[in-house]
């Protein structure tokens, strides 16, 4: 069993930044391919980044690209998303994802609660 806590949510505005953190815990936790989705209202959940357990090879959604970095600390069985230049697109409910078999949200194997992120334009 996988636990996953985010933090950072919040409100900002257009064009600023936040990182997002989620803390996993359980035994296999720093094993799994980790990532980040999010949902806006009347929006199915969407795939935003993931990184292997090596931290190698990130990839993300073209809508973030250049824009948002994932990075994880396997020491701490913690995994990051940085995100920059922020658009009012990106408002969402933020997901931590663990144990990814691949971009659909119908594939993840443990998910976090959900942290806030709002944009103002």
């Amino acid at each position: 069993q996988v636990q996953l806590v985010e933090s950072g949510g919040g409100l900002v505005q257009a064009g600023g930044s936040l990182r997002l953190s989620c803390a996993a815990s359980g035994r296999t936790a720093w094993s799994f391919v980790m990532g980040w989705f999010r949902q806006a209202p009347g929006k199915e959940r969407e795939f935003v980044a993931q990184i292997s357990w090596s931290g190698s090879n990130p990839y993300y959604a073209d809508s973030v690209k250049g824009r948002f970095t994932i990075s994880r600390d396997n020491a701490k069985n913690m995994v990051y998303l940085q995100m920059n230049s922020l658009k009012p697109e990106d408002a969402a409910v933020y997901y931590c994802a663990s144990d990814l078999r691949s971009t659909s949200s119908r594939t993840v194997g443990y998910w976090g609660q959900g942290t806030q992120v709002t944009v103002s334009s």
